[in-house]
């Protein structure tokens, strides 16, 4: 897979990125692992393939398989009621506006948010980041943001719809980690260490930066009119409350590991992680027929707006974003894939038995740089793989 090479290459020369690390495999392995670049502007340390990333909503990929896990265990079903779980669950309320002094106005919901919602962002719950009354209500309140790790933060995020009535994005899956504590009667992090990474070999991947894995953090960046410079964001080490949202620090190697278990029906070098029977239910459409429309950035320094796929109607399973239809050059129907805001970006193809994992650590989100890469190294792959 040499023409990856030279795309890891240009992309780094022609400025899109300061570093990044592609890996890719099929059903019979690891076929490509490649880095490009530096860790970090203005320090000589080259980025290497296992260098450690802040995986942000790449988390939220790892929750889902933790509340299945937690369902396989007969812990839960994704239809159990969130406030039989977490009774704290009814405080949340559904905002419906605000007066003319700006005070919000907020009522109970009518239906009931289910597990399902929390995992399919089909709960009401929606960032600051994609919609407008967000932040006019955060202002209003002086509600924490989620990325504070604050257990308060939780509360900060009233339901903008009825659950289970539309699609849109937000921290359905920091409850939904709250709901697997619950039941399972020990913290996430020790939860998805036992159940997730300790079978899969995932040595990289934890809810802090371990000393084994700080030598080789990837700074984070930002790109502006000036170019690129450093940008100071990071998961809030010792949180109360480790958010399945974006709390997660990984390598490309060890991603790549988790999502070809999905592809793998559950299992990955003998090791079951999930029954067969329970990864199809991670990776079947669970909204219906709802649809994931366009996502409206209200941040455009941290985010371009993101719109999946505007051709075809796009569905999401309990874990990512499923494309309905083929993708002339690229990935197959029923493909899923996700990101982190950093834009750690992955997708795995089950039709046609591909994976990949490619991972950068800059903002904008899906900016022109990120989206150029992206567009040749998928193509790329699919041309070498036949």
């Amino acid at each position: 897979m040499k023409s990856l090479d030279a795309i890891l290459e240009s992309a780094v020369s022609e400025g899109r990125t300061p570093g990044l690390v592609v890996s890719v495999a099929t059903r019979d392995g690891v076929v490509y692992e490649n880095a490009a670049g530096v860790r970090a502007l203005g320090q000589a340390e080259p980025m290497t393939n296992d260098s450690v990333f802040r995986a942000f909503s790449m988390t939220k990929a790892v929750g889902a398989v933790a509340a299945a896990k937690a369902v396989e265990m007969g812990l839960l079903t994704l239809d159990t009621p969130v406030e039989e779980v977490l009774p704290d669950w009814k405080k949340v309320q559904l905002l419906e506006g605000f007066d003319a002094g700006g005070k919000p106005i907020l009522r109970a919901p009518k239906v009931k948010a289910t597990i399902r919602h929390l995992a399919t962002h089909t709960s009401g719950l929606v960032y600051e980041f994609w919609n407008a009354d967000m932040p006019k209500y955060m202002e209003a309140t002086g509600a924490p943001t989620i990325l504070s790790g604050l257990k308060a933060s939780l509360f900060s995020y009233p339901l903008q719809f009825e659950p289970g009535t539309k699609w849109d994005y937000g921290i359905g899956i920091d409850w939904l980690g709250q709901a697997v504590e619950a039941v399972a009667g020990e913290r996430i992090d020790a939860f998805c260490k036992t159940h997730v990474f300790d079978p899969l070999g995932m040595g990289d991947t934890r809810f802090e930066v371990e000393p084994h894995m700080a030598p080789r953090l990837v700074g984070a960046h930002i790109h502006t009119a000036e170019g690129w410079g450093p940008y100071d964001i990071a998961p809030p080490p010792s949180p109360e409350v480790y958010g399945m949202g974006h709390a997660l620090y990984t390598t490309g190697a060890d991603y790549l590991r988790f999502i070809r278990m999905l592809m793998q029906n559950g299992s990955l070098d003998g090791e079951i992680v999930l029954k067969p029977e329970i990864a199809a239910m991670v990776c079947a459409n669970q909204i219906g027929d709802l649809s994931v429309g366009k996502m409206t950035s209200v941040a455009p320094p941290l985010s371009a707006d993101v719109d999946f796929f505007p051709e075809q109607e796009n569905k999401f399973s309990l874990a990512c974003l499923m494309n309905t239809k083929d993708i002339p050059g690229k990935r197959r129907a029923g493909s899923q894939s996700w990101a982190g805001v950093l834009n750690t970006h992955y997708w795995f193809d089950p039709a046609a038995g591909v994976a990949c994992v490619i991972m950068l650590q800059h903002l904008p989100f899906v900016d022109p740089n990120c989206l150029a890469i992206y567009d040749a190294v998928e193509r790329a792959v699919y041309k070498e793989l036949g």
